[in-house]
C-alpha cells in the first residue's frame, strides 16, 4: 500500500507544501527536474530560487500584502520564518538575500526525514501519480514543455499561457554614489533609506524614454503584446502606452526629494539591494524584453549608471498557467473530468494555479497541503473565510463566473466589502485587516479541530 504524496516542482510553492505535509507525519516525494532539465532563467538547482524580484512586498499589517504575510505566519508557514530569517532593508517591503533564502529553504528538505528529493523531470501526471496517494502540481512558470503538454491534455482548451519579465542587477561598485541618493518614499529627513534612487532631469527623462522605445527588442516566437500578464509589463511595452507612462509607473518620483536641488526629481528610477551585503542592486520596475546588448547601451543613460556592469540581464520567459475558474474548486483540486482517470486526487498550487506572487505561492502551497491532508484524513477541509487575504483571492480565482481570466494579486478590491461604508482609505484598510485577523484566527481554531494542524504549531499558538 503506498503512504507518500508526490509533489512535482520545488519552488515556492512546492517546497512549502512538501514541509507542511511532511510535518504532518506524511512521506514526500518531492520531484525537482533541475539541474536535469534547466530553465531559461533559474541558475542554481537550490529549491525555492527567486528568478525575478528578491521582494516579497509590504509587510504593512493594513495592507492586502502584509494580511498575507500575517496569515503565512499564523499558519506555521517555513518559508516566510525563512524569509524573515534572510532578509534585507527594503524600507516597509519584505525583501530577501534571494541565495540565502533558497540555500536556507532547500537544506530544510533536505534534512527532512520524510521528505525524499528526487531530481528528474516527471514528463507526464500519470507517471507521477504511479504509487501515490495524492498528487500536487506546482511546477510554476516555466513548467517543462513535456509536462506542459500532458498538463494541456488532462486540462483541455483551459491550458494557458503568457509571458513574464524579469529586471536587471547591477554590481553596487559600479554606481555613480555622487549622482544616486538613498531615500525610501516619503521617509523623515534623518531616517537612512533602503533603496538607491537615480534622479532624471526632464532632458534626461526624454532622451531616455526615446532611446528606451526605438531599441532592439528579443524576438519570441509566438511572442505577442496581448501575451503579457500586466503586473510584469516590460519597461518599454510601458513606455509604448505614452512618454510619460513611466513617470507614473516604475519611474514616479513622487515622496522623493533630491538632496542636490532640495526638490522632487522630473522621474526616479529606485534600485534596491539585493543581498544582505548590498553587493548588487536591482531596477526595480525594470522588466524588460530588449536584448542584452541593448539593456547595456540604453541603461546606462540612467544617471548614475553610466559605468553600470551587470551581473544579470533582464530576460522575458514563459509563464504557464491553469483557467482557475474552470478548472480549480476551492481547495485548489483539479476538477477536469479526464483527471479523474489518474486515480488520485491532483491539486495545483503556485503560479500554475492562476495566481500571482511569491507569498500567494507560498500560500497556495501551505492550502494544497491543507486540502491533501484533509484528503487522505478523509475528512471535510474547512472553508477558508473570504475575508483573509488569500480567502478573497481563492474565491476570485475559482469563481467560475470570472471572464478571461488573468492571475492576480492579493488586493483590497476583490475583498467582500465591509458591512458599514468607510470612506478614509487609510481607515478602510484598517478594517480589512482587523475584520481579516478575526475571521483567521476561527480559520486557525476550526482546523485545529479537524487536526490538521501539528502538534508543535498548536502548542505555540496556546502559548
Amino acid at each position: 500500500m503506498t503512504d507518500y504524496v508526490t509533489i512535482l516542482g520545488a519552488g515556492l510553492a512546492g517546497s512549502e507544501a512538501a514541509l507542511q505535509v511532511a510535518d504532518r507525519g506524511v512521506r514526500v516525494r518531492l520531484v525537482e527536474m533541475r539541474p536535469t532539465v534547466p530553465t531559461p532563467v533559474h541558475t542554481t538547482d537550490a529549491c525555492a530560487e527567486l528568478v525575478c524580484s528578491n521582494s516579497l512586498k509590504s509587510m504593512k499589517p493594513e495592507s492586502a500584502a502584509g494580511m498575507l504575510k500575517a496569515e503565512l505566519d499564523a499558519l506555521g508557514s517555513h518559508l516566510m520564518a525563512v524569509a524573515r530569517e534572510c532578509a534585507v532593508p527594503a524600507g516597509g517591503a519584505l525583501a530577501v538575500d534571494r541565495a540565502a533564502f533558497a540555500r536556507e529553504v532547500t537544506a530544510r528538505i533536505e534534512k527532512h526525514p520524510l521528505i525524499n528529493l528526487v531530481r528528474e523531470e516527471a514528463p507526464s501526471l500519470a507517471e507521477a501519480a504511479c504509487g501515490a496517494r495524492a498528487l500536487i502540481v506546482a511546477t510554476g512558470p516555466l513548467t517543462s514543455d513535456a509536462l506542459a503538454a500532458d498538463l494541456a491534455a488532462y486540462a483541455g482548451g483551459g491550458h494557458l499561457a503568457f509571458y513574464d519579465a524579469a529586471a536587471p542587477i547591477v554590481m553596487a561598485d559600479s554606481l555613480d554614489t555622487e549622482r544616486l541618493f538613498r531615500q525610501s518614499r516619503y521617509e523623515d529627513g534623518a531616517e537612512v533609506g533602503d533603496y538607491l534612487n537615480a534622479p532624471f532631469t526632464r532632458e534626461e527623462y526624454d532622451h531616455f524614454i526615446e532611446e528606451l522605445i526605438a531599441a532592439e527588442r528579443v524576438i519570441l516566437r509566438d511572442f505577442e503584446t496581448r501575451d503579457l500578464f500586466q503586473a510584469c509589463q516590460p519597461i518599454e511595452e510601458i513606455a509604448r502606452k505614452g512618454h510619460d507612462a513611466p513617470r507614473f509607473g516604475p519611474l514616479k518620483p513622487v515622496g522623493l526629494t533630491d538632496p542636490r536641488t532640495g526638490r522632487r526629481p522630473w522621474a526616479a528610477l529606485q534600485l534596491r539591494a539585493e543581498d544582505a551585503h548590498g553587493s548588487c542592486h536591482n531596477l526595480v520596475g525594470f522588466q524588460t524584453n530588449l536584448t542584452f546588448p541593448e539593456q547595456k547601451r540604453v541603461f546606462r543613460l540612467i544617471p548614475g549608471l553610466e559605468q553600470a556592469e551587470f551581473a544579470r540581464y533582464g530576460v522575458m520567459h514563459r509563464n504557464t498557467f491553469l483557467d482557475a475558474p474552470r478548472l480549480l474548486d476551492s481547495n485548489l483540486h483539479l476538477t477536469a473530468p479526464a483527471a479523474a482517470s489518474l486515480g488520485i486526487p491532483v491539486f495545483i498550487a503556485g503560479q500554475l494555479s492562476g495566481t500571482e506572487g511569491y507569498c500567494e505561492a507560498i500560500r497556495s502551497g501551505l492550502h494544497a497541503a491543507l486540502a491533501v491532508l484533509a484528503t487522505l484524513a478523509n475528512t471535510p477541509l474547512p472553508p477558508l473565510p473570504t475575508e483573509t487575504a488569500f480567502g478573497a483571492l481563492l474565491s476570485y480565482a475559482t469563481n467560475p463566473e470570472t471572464v478571461d481570466y488573468q492571475p492576480l494579486h492579493v488586493n483590497f478590491g476583490i475583498m467582500p466589502p465591509l458591512a458599514q461604508r468607510v470612506r478614509n482609505k487609510r481607515d478602510r484598510y484598517a478594517a480589512y485587516a482587523a475584520r481579516g485577523a478575526e475571521a483567521l484566527v476561527a480559520y486557525v481554531r476550526d482546523l485545529e479541530q479537524a487536526g490538521l494542524m501539528p502538534a508543535a504549531h498548536k502548542d505555540a499558538c496556546d502559548d
